[in-house]
């Protein structure tokens, strides 16, 4: 989750998170998401789409473990970062880069591994990033895995948040996918909490949400 400090305003998705990105020479740690990595370590490596790839930290996870990823972003700031990432790791080879705005088009073929992790943008229409997971469903290969990490509030040391938003609950998560009564079985669907230093190196927390469905 972002924590832009300008207000959003009407700039196109692709705008806004273009200048997100060209704030800053990096922006995100370079490290996978935490819950990415519990989630999918003891999963044999296959074919994978990294839904709101950013600066590429979990495709290049991915990529080192042995899967071939297709990793998206609606920013070519955010893009062009992770790919010169991938080169300096030497797993260029394993990693299509792919621009799109989610709610407008999305990636072709069918993938092991579907992977939307903190797909929260406050630039959003209302019920986008439910219908780019319910379309996310139907990238996920017989026998493969929709993980969606989500944050759950801010973060305990945020008192006055930088814009308005509401955060949806692991059952609002799981609902809105639309699940067919067979086919699917939801294997996690649960909250995370993180100790977390605030920006001051004082002690905070962020409790944030981890749902895993299975395409049987």
């Amino acid at each position: 989750m972002t924590t832009h400090r300008h207000e959003p305003d009407q700039r196109s998705t692709a705008r806004y998170w273009d200048d997100f990105y060209a704030e800053k020479d990096t922006v995100w740690s370079g490290k996978p998401n935490e819950l990415l990595v519990r989630q999918v370590a003891d999963l044999p490596p296959g074919t994978a789409l990294d839904l709101g790839c950013g600066e590429g930290g979990d495709a290049l996870w991915l990529a080192e473990r042995g899967w071939r990823v297709t990793a998206v972003d609606v920013s070519d700031v955010a893009l062009r970062r992770g790919a010169a990432h991938a080169v300096a790791a030497g797993v260029a080879s394993r990693i299509t880069w792919q621009r799109h705005d989610l709610a407008e088009s999305f990636p072709e073929g069918t993938f092991d591994l579907v992977s939307a992790q903190f797909l929260h943008s406050p630039v959003a229409e209302e019920g986008e990033r439910e219908s780019v997971l319910r379309r996310a469903t139907s990238a996920v290969a017989p026998g493969g895995v929709l993980l969606i990490g989500s944050h759950a509030g801010w973060p305990s040391w945020v008192t006055s948040p930088p814009f308005e938003y509401r955060f949806p609950t692991v059952r609002e998560i799981v609902d809105a996918l639309r699940l067919p009564p067979r086919g699917w079985t939801v294997e996690v669907a649960e909250l995370v909490e993180t100790e977390l230093p605030d920006p001051e190196g004082g002690p905070g927390h962020r409790t944030d949400s981890v749902v895993r469905v299975r395409r049987l």
